[in-house]
């Protein structure tokens, strides 16, 4: 059985969520519809959604990266990374389309936004950007879990 990279995982699982919150939070100027992570998050404690960087839209985005880097990855290293097929970044691309689906069936409709984003302002663009996100997340986690060790040069 190979040894799980905890490390690996997590740092891996911070990257990938790091990229992924930029890519959400730019993807309204690319035309995409905005979606703040944080304050649905954050919003699930209230009854309205809260304000960038008030404190419950930065405990939003502390469970959201809390999530990303550390309980996925290691999910995916302990259960997953060893029983899915392919080199890295098609293991992570399964793990992504794992997540894309818990998230648009059940995360979604429990912050209200609907069943696979149905009540969001523009759905199929919404369940698009969440697909690519979550792609770009697990496909980038799983090939830096991944990835083996440079060898390092000896100098004399």
């Amino acid at each position: 059985m190979e040894r799980v990279k905890v490390e690996k995982a997590i740092l891996g699982g911070f990257i990938a969520t790091l990229v992924m919150t930029m890519i959400m939070y730019l993807a309204p100027m690319m035309g995409m519809p905005k979606m703040d992570v944080a304050a649905m998050l954050g919003g699930m404690m209230s009854q309205t959604m809260p304000e960038p960087m008030s404190g419950l839209w930065l405990l939003g985005m502390m469970l959201h990266f809390v999530n990303g880097s550390v309980i996925f990855p290691l999910i995916f290293a302990f259960l997953l990374y060893s029983r899915l097929p392919g080199a890295p970044w098609r293991r992570g691309l399964i793990w992504g389309l794992i997540l894309w689906f818990l998230s648009q069936a059940m995360v979604m409709p429990m912050m209200g936004a609907g069943f696979f984003s149905s009540h969001a302002p523009q759905p199929v663009m919404t369940v698009v950007g969440s697909l690519m996100g979550h792609i770009i997340y697990g496909a980038i986690l799983a090939q830096m879990y991944g990835r083996e060790p440079t060898a390092k040069l000896q100098t004399s």
